[in-house]
């Protein structure tokens, strides 16, 4: 690492921290270090715990609803959905072969998507078992509270709970706050994350798409509406920063050197398999996509998958990202019919948006044509890194298949809402082999 960079960094940090947070540790040194589960510190693990991790000592947002008021407020007819959360540090597949340490939510990289329409109240209860060998947090980006100091660390052996109204229809990034911020990076990078979805109270617009018609020999416009109800799925995108071993390697955070990007937890993990070779090409061998790492049936739940859309109806496409890169949204062959962000449209018929880090955005798109579609992070360093999801839009190997036959990863299918058509699903995720057993029993698979 060049030292120059690694002092600036640290000063950097440093420098912040004096300003944001103080401690009850007298001191505290914050240092840009390569962490990893399996070989953490013991004595810094328990210096972070007897201090209290850091606390904020600025004004924070504060809407937090005290818990022996739920049950009041939902006998006035406010909907409550409770959220439980178990943290949980284990190993799971990148591409290439290779494990990482993850820290996960329920097991699971990204965390289960929670769905709530606009008005009901989220009941969030984050329990952390005693064999986890740090705290953990939980910061809702759909609530108007900060996790700290309003809720803060959870030790292990502990739950808490909390509660709010979600008031602002959208998508929202929820993720570990670490120990009271303290390590935060680790833990989000290394997969807890998860989404947040807010439908609008009255649920979504109609889709207005722009085309051409020739009418009495003149070109003119033909405006077309498409119903509010739509088939769904979400894109969650992150990065990866591993030392040899699998473990979290601040310093390439740092330095931004990324060693996988990710969708949904996985590099090419929405891509044609083994499976889909032999029926296109007759030989499971014999890839059809440029990068298809994840082919063979042996890896069950970690199997690729492409999403399968039908032609002419509406995709509504819940985008998130997770990352601490830009994202410049796109589909290869296709123009996004609508881009909404909350409830406001900020874009119709775009070929690329930007979507910021913690930041989400709904894409709305027609597939026109049957034909392979590749949705990317079009930053070629993301592309090449993992950044490629394939959608197969009706029958263009002539398979044989029907509207809706095919069935979606489960992983990036989110649960139902206002205005859902629902899908078949297939179970997908970036998980134990635990919660692939629920999620097959969830779906029925």
């Amino acid at each position: 690492m060049n030292r120059r960079y690694s002092m600036l960094s640290i000063a950097a940090v440093v420098a912040v921290a004096g300003i944001l947070f103080a401690s009850t540790y007298s001191q505290t040194q914050m240092t840009a270090t390569r962490m990893s589960l399996a070989t953490q510190d013991s004595d810094l693990i328990q210096q972070i715990r007897d201090m209290g991790g850091l606390q904020l000592q600025m004004p924070s947002a504060f809407a937090q609803i005290p818990l022996d008021q739920v049950d009041t407020m939902a006998s006035q007819g406010r909907h409550v959905v409770d959220v439980k959360l178990t943290a949980q540090s284990v190993d799971l597949p990148i591409m290439g072969g290779g494990k990482y340490h993850a820290m996960t939510f329920s097991g699971q990289v990204p965390a289960p998507t929670v769905r709530v329409t606009q008005g009901d109240i989220i009941r969030m209860t984050l329990t952390v078992p005693s064999t986890e060998p740090t705290p953990h947090g939980n910061d809702m980006h759909a609530s108007q509270m900060s996790a700290v100091p309003n809720f803060g660390a959870v030790k292990p052996g502990e739950s808490k709970t909390f509660a709010y109204i979600a008031e602002v229809p959208g998508t929202f990034k929820y993720h570990c706050s670490g120990v009271n911020v303290a390590a935060m990076d680790q833990h989000v990078l290394s997969g807890m994350y998860g989404l947040t979805i807010v439908d609008p109270l009255n649920g979504y617009n109609p889709l207005l798409v722009e085309k051409t018609k020739v009418e009495n020999g003149q070109v003119a416009l033909d405006k077309q509406r498409v119903s509010a109800d739509a088939k769904e799925f979400v894109l969650e995108y992150n990065q990866l920063y591993l030392t040899a071993d699998g473990s979290y390697d601040q310093t390439a955070m740092f330095l931004h050197n990324t060693t996988q990007t990710v969708v949904n937890g996985f590099a090419f993990g929405y891509v044609p398999n083994a499976d889909i070779n032999k029926l296109v090409k007759g030989d499971p061998n014999q890839n059809i996509f440029v990068a298809q790492p994840w082919n063979s049936a042996d890896l069950k739940q970690y199997q690729s998958h492409p999403l399968f859309v039908d032609t002419g109806v509406h995709y509504r496409i819940f985008v998130e990202n997770q990352g601490n890169m830009p994202l410049f949204f796109h589909i290869v062959g296709e123009i996004i019919d609508r881009v909404t962000q909350g409830n406001r449209v900020q874009a119709q018929g775009t070929e690329t948006w930007l979507v910021g880090g913690s930041q989400g955005a709904i894409m709305d798109i027609v597939f026109d044509n049957p034909g392979a579609y590749v949705a990317v992070n079009h930053d070629y360093a993301a592309i090449f890194t993992g950044a490629a999801t394939v959608f197969v839009a009706g029958d263009p190997f002539k398979l044989g298949y029907g509207p809706g036959d095919m069935p979606n990863p489960s992983d990036a299918v989110p649960p139902l809402g206002l205005n859902s058509i629902p899908q078949k699903e297939v179970v997908h995720c970036l998980c134990t082999d635990d919660r692939a057993a629920e999620i097959a029993n969830e779906i029925g698979g």
